[in-house]
């Protein structure tokens, strides 16, 4: 029997647990027509193999036709789900992992034109300003319809297989009830007392204990304190906590602290790289030595150290670490094995749910096999025979296709130019802010040194030096530069500098700079950061009707937290024509697509950032000497089966260019690029 404490069974009511480690519920948005089908099975599945306790499926299956799925939910109100919850529970208990799911009704955190276009409910007036529809204030028959309703989800859940449920009470209309924020009721579901203000969840605790009976495990994820003046108060989140317990319908606390109303305030919740891990766990640990109820928790708790000294130290019963197993679906495995060095890291870039709150699909910015379980592999078969691969390029994609051809079995070689890896990620990580990042690259290194791999820095590869090695495949991730080229201006402005520039710390701001952001990435804000930390002044401009655009919700709030305040402003629809020296200054021509509008201004320094242009110049030398001439099957690519073409019988090797060497994408596509094309070679 092992000895680490996240490693020791835990009893919940009758359901015993194989370990301290649990997925909390997350939607990552793969349902299809509202149903976790194969990919949503295989996904979860994915981890419960690996070793995880419990799954808590789904971030909020919704309950009511009037909670429509605004991120792609479960439509728990439908009686055809059920068989799809049974083909989830039965893919994860046949690895020994307990199975939940979180039922919600969204109330005003959602809005009125999707699914069928019914208006949003809750119970007051006021919209929430993440997704600003104008919620109908509950009627007493809305409140009995969507009591219903939630056991009817229950009761469905249960049909299922589920080894329990969770209702979801922070942002949603659970809570809606009993913040004094959001609850605008008179009479027994009022503001005026909070057992009037909690009336609405216990009535749902009791209709549903009716329906499921004692035994079935129910559990709440609540906000025990908004952390904000006029809402929820710690002593009345303590109160209430008080008041499940001695109720006996609550079989677990699984504890949260702030609100989800904002973009800001969502992310002192979800923290991303850069803010303090675990900020909330003592608070848990608090709730869980006052109330003595099952205390479960997550909130960026990225690393198994953490993880252990929360269970350790009588904080947690159990712990949540879900992005954690967005990045490394194993790390149970990996604990068990003795292997925690090589548990790939979150690196808090939480690109996951930020695709998530733009409607697309959660997916790991550097585990591109995360939610495609159906047709790429977290564990990399070997081949079954060796050959030899030769990779120039260590950015991302370059490393990842080190990786994979190592992890194949292949010798593998590197060329790199720069005397260290990591491409862009190094440029990236420059910023305090966002150093962990290099997590990236540091785990690929790590992966690759283990596995042999020969590296060449300082060496920028030509066509003879890869030539040289004899190679089976060579895989081009030269990536790109930035261009100083303006939108349609066909030629080069000199006068300009890029993102890049002022990142390096190869040349320093000026007094009053302008960034030209055509490319609403990472790149522009964090200059700007740079620049008002120099002490100087900067504007944000974009053609776009609005900025940074490739910056989701939760990462742009740090940037705004950097630069409100501070000597920044944001210009929007302001297209950049051109710039010519006035002196020592630049004047700046400024247009809009939008009319003939045109003005000039002055800065000390205009900054471009445009992303990059290919620097593919070996791949055109190699690409005749190749059996396939560089060309790619693309339905053989998306259905994850190897490359076959083979136009040029006579080429010496397979070729592949990746990343930014083909066109400027982001983290993700390079690596998955690396991943799909190397895991056959």
């Amino acid at each position: 029997m092992s000895k680490d404490p996240l490693l020791q069974p835990y009893q919940l009511k009758h359901l015993t647990l194989k370990n301290r480690i649990m997925t909390t519920s997350h939607e990552p948005a793969y349902p299809e027509d509202g149903m976790p089908k194969a990919r949503y099975a295989a996904y979860h599945a994915e981890r419960a193999k690996a070793g995880v306790a419990l799954a808590m499926t789904a971030g909020s299956a919704a309950v009511s036709k009037d909670s429509p799925p605004v991120f792609n939910n479960i439509l728990a109100y439908k009686d055809e789900v059920v068989p799809w919850i049974r083909n989830l529970t039965d893919a994860c208990h046949e690895h020994g992992c307990a199975v939940m799911i979180q039922l919600t009704h969204l109330g005003r955190r959602t809005g009125w034109n999707k699914g069928n276009w019914l208006p949003s409910v809750s119970s007051g007036p006021h919209r929430e300003p993440a997704h600003r529809a104008f919620p109908k204030v509950l009627e007493d028959w809305d409140i009995a319809r969507i009591i219903t309703d939630y056991a009817d989800a229950a009761e469905r859940m249960q049909a299922g297989g589920m080894d329990g449920i969770e209702l979801q009470a922070y942002g949603h209309l659970m809570d809606q009830f009993w913040s004094p924020f959001t609850n605008r009721l008179d009479g027994p579901y009022g503001a005026d007392t909070l057992e009037n203000r909690m009336r609405f969840a216990m009535d749902v605790l009791t209709e549903i204990r009716k329906r499921v009976g004692p035994e079935f495990i129910v559990g709440l994820r609540y906000t025990a304190d908004e952390a904000q003046p006029g809402g929820l108060t710690e002593a009345e989140g303590l109160d209430m906590s008080r008041r499940f317990a001695d109720s006996g319908m609550v079989d677990f606390l699984n504890v949260i602290r702030g609100r989800i109303h904002t973009d800001p305030a969502m992310t002192d919740i979800i923290p991303v790289q850069g803010m303090r891990a675990a900020p909330h766990l003592d608070f848990a640990g608090k709730v869980r030595a006052e109330i003595g109820l099952p205390t479960f928790h997550a909130s960026r708790i990225p690393d198994v150290a953490t993880a252990r000294h929360a269970v350790a130290e009588g904080l947690l019963d159990m712990v949540g670490m879900t992005r954690a197993h967005m990045a490394d679906p194993h790390i149970v495995q990996k604990i068990v094995d003795g292997r925690e060095d090589d548990i790939r890291p979150c690196v808090g870039a939480t690109y996951c749910l930020d695709r998530i709150y733009q409607a697309g699909e959660a997916l790991c910015l550097h585990n591109a096999a995360t939610g495609r379980e159906l047709s790429m592999p977290h564990t990399i078969p070997p081949a079954a025979e060796k050959k030899n691969v030769v990779v120039v390029g260590a950015g991302p994609a370059g490393l990842e296709a080190a990786r994979v051809a190592a992890e194949r079995g292949h010798a593998v070689t590197v060329f790199e130019a720069a005397s260290e890896p990591g491409g862009q990620i190094r440029l990236t990580a420059q910023t305090p802010r966002r150093r962990e990042m290099i997590g990236i690259i540091d785990w690929r290194m790590a992966q690759c040194a283990a596995r042999d791999v020969q590296f060449h820095f300082n060496t920028w590869a030509e066509k003879e030096d890869v030539l040289a090695l004899n190679p089976d495949t060579v895989v081009v991730a030269t990536g790109g530069l930035p261009t100083t080229e303006l939108f349609e201006s066909g030629k080069d402005n000199d006068l300009l500098i890029s993102s890049w520039d002022i990142l390096s710390g190869d040349v320093k701001p000026g007094g009053h700079v302008l960034i030209y952001d055509e490319a609403g990435d990472h790149a522009a804000l964090q200059a700007a950061e740079v620049v008002v930390n120099a002490g100087a002044k900067v504007e944000i401009m974009t053609p776009d009707r609005v900025f940074a655009p490739d910056i989701m919700a939760m990462n742009l709030v740090p940037y705004m937290r950097a630069l409100q305040g501070r000597d920044a402003t944001f210009t929007v629809t302001r297209r950049l024509l051109d710039v010519v020296r006035d002196g020592n200054r630049m004047r700046a021509t400024i247009g809009t697509d939008y009319s003939d509008l045109a003005e000039e201004a002055l800065y000390d320094q205009v900054v471009l950032n445009y992303g990059t242009m290919p620097l593919a110049d070996l791949y055109f030398e190699l690409k005749d000497l190749s059996r396939n001439r560089g060309e790619v099957d693309h339905d053989a690519l998306i259905a994850g089966r190897p490359q076959s073409i083979c136009t040029n019988p006579d080429g010496q090797f397979t070729l592949y260019r990746i990343g930014d060497a083909v066109s400027a994408r982001n983290t993700h596509a390079a690596i998955y690029d690396a991943l799909r094309l190397m895991k056959d070679v």
